[in-house]
């Protein structure tokens, strides 16, 4: 229950109250203010709503939620740990880097038993005695800093009051079991603890993943289940064996009950029809393990099901919609291709613009493709507008990113289209969205959210604070920018590098900051650990006035030991402060993002920061992940791949909320209700008003 309450309020920022407004009026009002204050010291602050819900309560139930609480947005800002410096005054009296290595050596040449270890012919600078561990306590740190002074540019969240726990998590489950666009990892995680708490079922459920993890419940529980292609009965297949859902990685099938294979080979009967067998081969070699533990020759009753492992095994032939697609265009059969297409409205408007580049009249494809639209999903009509507009101006090359935000770029050799083709194509989907939008009734929309883009997927964004999706844009307020990871080891010695490239206008003209250079002219480094056992933290330090590079991208390296994915924690964020404000190297309340490191990549690459030619900086949010070397992977390794994939992201032209506030706009209607859309929640909305924030903009995608 604890865990759904901290769910609720990382993802809501709602603090569910299940006591209902009595009787007891004022006796909780000292605790609820206490609450007020302890949350304020790391940027939080109750709502008016809130704040008086919780004086109706008894003071004891105040300080129990109050602990709960706290400690939820402590852990989604990053201080639920100790962040310590590796020197002690960071981001004073840092030495130069060449000034620190000359120290450490004199100090071993010093110590007799040290100076064996540092011997010709080879000398190894990081194991150094000293080198890599704090060499102060956090408690000598807190003693070294003056308290942060609060300034009004300060965060403060405001958490607002829910429901109970029963309403708030049933409005969480509903709204992520029935988004439209592909789930983060965590979002998976989150959807499974859910659906074995909440009694209520969604009917529709449109992303296989999503109905894949619904489904185990529904299995459990003996329900009927939500499939209609035999690939959902494997993903529940994989689901229910720990294993996953995405079908990326193989899974070692457990046992099934007796019941479960029932089910499972019923429910893969009734949706294993000539058309959809074709899907079968795709996932073959997964498909011949399941028939081992599911026994298929068992159950003569399900015939269908029993032709789906025989196309597994290769003793029945099944030809996929894509395999006769790609034989009819590889035989210059344009025509034959649409007309297959025509009954997949979805594949065929992700090959829109390969078949307008083939031999057939684009006249005759933009007439199928109107077609088409009526029965294509909402992602997808926004997924290929988005390619469009980008196709009416070009970049030098394109960016491919896969579900694990590994990203590569290819020069673009297609060939272009006419102007008046892309326009009529674009018309087209304008007009199926704008119908499909919901009617807005009196739309607000807070201006700093109109550069958000739209989450068309989220597959590579880990949750967190201020986190929005792949392309975002936002901008950056305060004199000094301070970078942050902290990570702990699992089981073994395990050392992650901070550093951060600065490039010029033009991507050239490379520098750095990191544990080989602690400094420039306007960056400064915290110093290098090399083990985490109980958690290591560090910074980097921008002075945005003095920089002299518009284009600073930080990252996170694994140097050696465990991944992102293999450490007990990982994660990354950003402060923002005034030019006078001291305080700890980590302040909570000056955080502005925080988001957990994942994924078996070795490079991670969260976001960019750029100075725009009115001098104002706004970050770009990346999301992505470089594979690396398996040890020794550094900034200057890899200049060029980071350089080359951060250009590629900025300089699209992704599909934004002001796109869509636009056709709401454009769409009209009736008032009687009101539709706010904006980074947070604001006070004194009409009640049963819509409201669209970064946590919920999945919503906003049209079914």
């Amino acid at each position: 229950m604890d865990n759904l309450e901290s769910l609720i309020i990382a993802r809501r920022l709602r603090v569910p109250v299940d006591a209902p407004a009595g009787s007891a009026s004022g006796r909780g009002e000292i605790a609820a203010r206490q609450l007020d204050a302890a949350l304020l010291s790391v940027g939080f602050t109750c709502s008016t709503a809130l704040l008086e819900r919780l004086t109706e309560l008894r003071g004891e139930t105040v300080v129990d939620l109050g602990v709960r609480v706290l400690a939820a947005v402590r852990s989604l800002v990053g201080d639920h740990v100790q962040h310590n410096s590796y020197f002690i005054d960071f981001p004073k009296n840092v030495p130069d880097t060449l000034e620190f290595w000359a120290g450490l050596l004199r100090e071993a040449l010093l110590d007799p038993v040290a100076a064996a270890r540092v011997q010709p012919p080879t000398l190894d600078l990081l194991t150094l005695p000293g080198y890599g561990r704090y060499q102060h306590t956090y408690t000598d740190l807190l003693a070294a800093h003056a308290e942060l002074i609060s300034l009004a540019g300060d965060r403060v969240t405001v958490l607002g009051l829910g429901g109970s726990l029963e309403s708030e998590a049933r409005d969480l489950y509903f709204s992520l079991a029935g988004s439209e666009t592909p789930p983060a990892a965590e979002d998976l995680a989150a959807l499974r603890s859910l659906a074995s708490f909440c009694a209520d079922q969604p009917e529709r459920i449109p992303v296989r993943e999503n109905r894949a993890v619904v489904n185990e419940v529904r299995l459990a529980a003996g329900r009927p289940l939500l499939v209609d292609t035999v690939t959902d009965v494997l993903r529940l297949a994989c689901g229910c064996s720990g294993g996953d859902v995405t079908l990326a990685t193989s899974t070692r099938f457990r046992s099934f009950r007796r019941a479960e294979r029932r089910a499972l080979l019923q429910a893969l009967n009734a949706v294993a029809t000539p058309a959809k067998l074709g899907d079968v081969p795709r996932h073959r070699e997964q498909w011949k393990r399941l028939g081992e533990r599911l026994h298929p020759h068992e159950y003569p009753r399900f015939p269908h099901a029993a032709r789906v492992f025989e196309v597994a095994r290769g003793v029945r032939g099944a030809a996929g919609l894509d395999s006769r697609v790609e034989a009819a265009l590889s035989a210059n059969r344009t025509a034959d291709a649409v007309e297959l297409l025509e009954n997949a409205p979805g594949a065929l408007l992700r090959r829109l613009d390969h078949l307008l580049r083939t031999g057939l009249s684009a006249s005759a494809v933009l007439d199928a493709a109107e077609k088409a639209v009526a029965g294509a999903s909402g992602r997808v009509l926004l997924s290929l507008r988005e390619h469009l507009q980008n196709r009416l101006a070009p970049a030098a090359g394109r960016v491919f990113t896969n579900r694990y935000g590994r990203a590569w770029t290819t020069p673009d050799s297609r060939s272009p289209l006419e102007e008046k083709i892309l326009w009529r194509a674009v018309a087209i989907l304008d007009e199926e969205i704008t119908r499909r939008l919901p009617d807005a009734g009196e739309l607000i929309v807070d201006p700093d959210v109109l550069d958000v883009a739209l989450p068309l997927s989220g597959k590579a964004v880990s949750p967190g604070l201020g986190v929005l999706p792949r392309g975002s844009l936002s901008a950056v307020d305060g004199e000094l920018l301070r970078f942050f990871v902290h990570w702990r080891q699992a089981e073994r010695r395990t050392d992650y590098d901070l550093s951060a490239l600065m490039l010029d206008a033009s991507y050239g003209d490379a520098t750095h900051v990191s544990w080989t250079n602690y400094a420039n002219g306007f960056a400064q480094y915290s110093g290098d650990l090399t083990e985490a056992p109980d958690g290591a933290s560090e910074f980097i330090d921008i002075r945005l006035a003095d920089a002299t590079r518009p284009i600073i991208i930080p990252q996170v390296d694994v140097y050696d030991g465990e991944r992102f994915d293999e450490a007990a924690e990982a994660f990354f964020g950003y402060m923002t402060r005034d030019a006078e404000q001291e305080g700890r190297p980590f302040e909570p309340r000056t955080v502005r993002m925080k988001s957990d490191l994942r994924g078996s990549d070795r490079t991670a690459l969260p976001l960019v920061f750029l100075r725009g030619d009115d001098g104002a900086w706004r970050v770009k949010w990346l999301h992505l992940y470089l594979k690396g070397h398996p040890r020794f992977n550094q900034v200057e390794g890899n200049r060029v791949t980071a350089s080359l994939l951060v250009r590629s992201i900025v300089e699209r032209d992704y599909l934004r909320v002001r796109y869509l506030a636009d056709l709401l706009r454009t769409k009209g209607s009736p008032a009687g209700h009101t539709t706010y859309i904006g980074l947070e929640a604001p006070a004194g909305l009409p009640p049963g008003s819509r409201v669209y924030t970064p946590g919920t903009l999945h919503e906003l995608i049209p079914a």
